[in-house]
């Protein structure tokens, strides 16, 4: 029987599940949610959501595949062998189109850590972002060639993803977790802490923490607070489910599972305290409204921070720091994807981790190139509303239908109950079974109904199709091919 990694200690395991929750989104896309949602009212429907549905899933994934021992989809089929598909088609869509667009993010963020240094955005940090840097082309179909400063920096962050991951769980993920979490919270903490004490910040401050409840009558706040859960708790992507797989047979899964999710909300909470801040210092030194300052989401972080790290006292070097801690936010949650998908080939064909690795590395290189494009930030924008909106939600059903409506899933709740010390009762199965399904199923419909409407983002119903239905489609069919294939002798 082959052997399986294991990690060397709880605590590395709790770090990398910790730094594959904590991402790029936690720092800025939360933040920007809670800016257009009401400030502290936003609060509300967010942590409702994680604790009815984003805290079981999570103790769902852990326990699929601690119990079933094995990456997402031997543990589907370990279940119900004919749904060995759904397992596949997450890491698949995750490594082949996540991962790819996420990557240029990351690159992103290491040419800004560089332009901090010398404000090279000058007077004009939209106008430099848009039409210097990226050199937004005009439609998708437009790609323009590539951008060399992101084409760059972007086999950089390849790079080193495939350093930490050719080692290995314990030799490489393991103790790069170590290094890396403990030095974003130390980092984000310094950051903080320099935020709040800028002219202006208790304005932004004020904004965070008093509710606006008016909005959270509107049924988007309700389904944006699910999706962002949904989406930095790293649900659906099959990061977790293998993970918890490498854990020893005596393994406290269910504190695990909400440690994770805590710690990767407290986070988010911290880091809001400092864009915040940030943003009401920008709101003062402007003389604009704090509702003026942002306009999109993505603009919060190459636009508006780059506007207040020019205006800022030291800025230059706040701006660095600032950088450099979305890049090791999206460092390490980009190993955690590439670990899904490789600890899920290994499993069902046995091939070597040192050679696999590389190709995975190689070929991931490849499929990103199209978003180092002028048109990337087109591709980018499409492809990643496909498949967070699609993809990462219906995996997410397929789960709970999978544990709960075709198998027991009091089994699993049993086996948490053997090896933790937070007993689960009755309840997380029927959260399971009933509650997040029809959640999602809510979030899937409202997609659907907005789909159908009119193209997401106005964008041409030909961009959409060829673009992001295809891509959607393609993982699909993947993922059965790759499912049909014959497993090894004798996977663990």
């Amino acid at each position: 029987m082959a052997h399986r990694e294991q990690w060397n200690s709880q605590i590395g395991f709790l770090l990398a599940a910790v730094g594959s929750a904590i991402g790029l989104g936690n720092i800025w896309r939360f933040s920007y949610m809670a800016y257009n949602y009401g400030g502290g009212a936003f609060l509300v429907p967010y942590i409702t959501a994680l604790v009815t549905a984003g805290i079981p899933l999570l103790i769902l994934e852990f326990a699929m595949g601690h119990e079933r021992i094995g990456s997402a989809p031997l543990a589907c089929r370990r279940i119900r062998p004919g749904w060995e598909w759904l397992g596949w088609w997450a890491v698949i869509f995750v490594m082949f189109g996540i991962v790819l667009y996420y990557m240029v993010v990351v690159a992103w963020c290491l040419d800004f850590m560089v332009y901090s240094l010398s404000l090279a955005w000058g007077s004009s940090p939209d106008t430099f972002f848009f039409k210097d840097f990226l050199q937004v082309s005009s439609s998708p179909a437009a790609l323009g060639g590539f951008r060399m400063p992101i084409l760059a920096a972007l086999a950089v962050v390849w790079f080193i993803n495939w350093g930490i991951v050719y080692r290995g769980i314990s030799g490489g993920i393991e103790i790069a977790n170590k290094i890396f979490m403990p030095t974003l919270f130390v980092l984000t903490c310094c950051l903080v802490v320099w935020a709040v004490n800028l002219d202006g910040a208790m304005v932004g401050l004020r904004a965070y923490v008093t509710p606006d409840f008016s909005k959270i009558a509107s049924p988007r706040v309700w389904i944006d607070a699910y999706s962002q859960i949904f989406f930095t708790l790293s649900l659906g992507f099959g990061i977790m489910i293998a993970y918890a797989s490498y854990l020893p047979r005596k393994s406290d899964i269910t504190r695990n599972a909400v440690l994770t999710a805590l710690i990767n909300s407290g986070y988010s909470l911290l880091a809001g305290l400092g864009v915040f801040s940030v943003l009401g210092f920008m709101a003062v030194s402007q003389g604009k409204e704090l509702s003026e300052v942002v306009s999109q989401s993505i603009g919060l972080a190459f636009v508006a921070y780059p506007q207040a790290i020019s205006l800022m006292p030291g800025g230059r070097f706040f701006g660095a720091v600032f950088f450099f801690c979305l890049f090791v936010a999206g460092i390490s949650s980009s190993i955690s994807i590439i670990e899904a998908f490789t600890s899920a080939i290994i499993d069902k064909f046995g091939f070597r981790r040192a050679p696999l690795v590389t190709m995975i590395a190689v070929a991931g290189m490849a499929g990103s190139l199209i978003f180092a494009t002028r048109a990337g930030l087109l591709w980018l924008d499409i492809v990643d509303h496909m498949l967070t909106h699609y993809g990462l939600v219906v995996v997410g059903i397929g789960e709970c239908i999978l544990t709960a409506w075709f198998f027991n899933c009091n089994f699993f709740r049993e086996h948490l109950n053997s090896v933790s010390s937070l007993k689960l009762g009755s309840w997380w199965v029927i959260m399971i079974r009933w509650f997040i399904p029809f959640v999602l199923g809510i979030i899937l419909l409202s997609d659907i109904v907005s789909e159908i409407k009119e193209p997401y983002g106005g964008y041409s119903w030909q961009a959409m199709f060829f673009i992001g239905w295809l891509w959607v489609l393609a993982t699909v069919a993947a993922a059965v091919m790759v499912a049909r294939r014959k497993w090894q002798e004798r996977p663990y």
